[in-house]
């Protein structure tokens, strides 16, 4: 299909008076010199209606299955996410004016301004789908936009087994966490699957437990009979109506939960969930973003900051309030829980120690937290830890931060980035 021929016909329809028919797709094809046969005329209509409705032609990227992420970097770069990391797509935009055209239409469809006074949005699309958009004012090399595609189902933890993402013993590990009320955290980087997990582990708890989840931008969708989603709401652009996270948090205590639980913790709301852990609320849980288990603690306390504990104050409620880290990471085939690790300390040492490791092949070894993660869940959810039942007597040394917990994670080199897609160009690719 001629992408010239389709924009000169959405732009004479454009101008219609009503909503353009088959009848007017033909008749703009004859005022453009063309021969406006049965066939012609079906293409451009279907071309028209996949590009103005939904997310164009993102939306074919959009229903591959396992498909986590679509990101645009300006018209020609194109990539998904399948937990595998990023891989490079065959779609191409006709130009900036096509994809800034999308965006601002996705950001009207939801009630969002996006326009050069406003250059940037970050919204829920009808179907869950979370959007952000930088417009070409701020972004090189165009318009940019990030798709996070809601999980079309609900992963429980024996499909996380059954997709290596853990082994038995460790499923076994996390279902008592849940059982004797522990409060935990999910960490991992960028897309590890932090969100998926703490969904998966959520949908164990009994029935007649209320959770109430609190989320910046909702994400969270549980297999479970009685939960409760609280959504924070940005400031409208006359700069009222906005809700806040900790405000979220304070009017959660107030709904009789059995469990709080917090989607990602970034900000002054950690105070409130800490205090909330302190207080009864027994069993809570959020995510955090962290490289690694060793850089978990600086991020609370510098999270913790932002809402006004000092670091002393910080430490006691911390080591108080949370008793285990789950950490998750991707490997070649996907991602797996590779650490889990227990908060231990004072209001003058913080530092969450290692109890268990597990490599690429699930095998586990022992670190220097696991007697006190034995206190916590019990001796016997410790045995057969590993994909061999084996767990290694050798202890893991206390790992060491390898950098702050803002820097920039290692990014692997863009060859290893370009999986192509099946189309005539990576075929072409594959043959030379």
């Amino acid at each position: 299909m001629n992408d010239k021929l389709v924009e000169d016909v959405r732009s004479a329809v454009a101008v219609l008076a009503h909503p353009w028919t088959p009848m007017d797709v033909a008749a703009a094809l004859v005022d453009l010199g063309q021969v406006a046969s049965d066939a012609l005329v079906l293409a451009v209509v279907e071309e028209l209606r996949r590009t103005s409705l939904g997310a164009g032609r993102l939306e074919p990227l959009l229903g591959i299955d396992g498909v986590t992420d679509v990101l645009v970097n300006g018209p020609d770069q194109v990539f998904i996410d399948r937990g595998r990391g990023l891989e490079a797509t065959q779609v191409r935009f006709t130009g900036e004016e096509e994809l800034r055209s999308l965006a601002v239409r996705l950001a009207a469809g939801v009630g969002r301004r996006l326009d050069d006074g406003c250059p940037w949005v970050d919204a829920r699309l009808p179907d869950g789908t979370r959007f952000h958009a930088v417009l070409d004012v701020l972004a090189q090399p165009g318009t940019c936009l990030s798709l996070r595609v809601p999980a079309r189902r609900r992963l429980s933890l024996d499909d996380w087994v059954a997709g290596g993402g853990m082994t038995p013993g460790c499923a076994r590990i996390l279902t008592e966490v849940l059982d004797r009320r522990l409060a935990f955290l999910v960490t991992g980087g960028t897309g590890t699957g932090k969100t998926t997990l703490l969904s998966s582990l959520l949908s164990r708890l009994p029935g007649d437990q209320r959770v109430v989840v609190v989320e910046d931008s909702r994400e969270l969708t549980l297999d479970h009979p009685h939960w409760v989603s609280l959504e924070a709401r940005a400031a409208n652009s006359e700069g009222r109506g906005e809700v806040s996270l900790t405000q979220l948090v304070r009017q959660s205590l107030r709904m009789r939960p059995d469990r709080v639980v917090l989607g990602e913790v970034r900000g002054a709301e950690l105070r409130d969930l800490l205090m909330a852990l302190n207080t009864g609320h027994e069993g809570g849980c959020g995510t955090v973003h962290a490289n690694g288990v060793a850089e978990v603690t600086a991020r609370l306390e510098a999270l913790a900051a932002l809402g006004g504990l000092s670091r002393d104050a910080a430490r006691a409620q911390i080591v108080a309030a949370l008793d285990v880290v789950i950490h998750l990471r991707r490997t070649a085939v996907g991602r797996m829980v590779s650490q889990i690790g227990v908060l231990t300390g004072d209001a003058e040492r913080l530092e969450v120690e290692i109890a268990l490791t597990w490599d690429d092949d699930g095998l586990a070894r022992r670190g220097p937290g696991y007697r006190r993660l034995a206190e916590l869940v019990g001796e016997e959810a410790l045995e057969e830890t590993g994909s061999d039942g084996f767990v290694s007597d050798v202890e893991i040394p206390v790992e060491e931060p390898r950098r702050t917990w803002d820097d920039e994670p290692e990014r692997p080199a863009v060859e290893d980035l370009l999986v192509d897609l099946p189309g005539p160009a990576a075929d072409a690719r594959r043959r030379s």
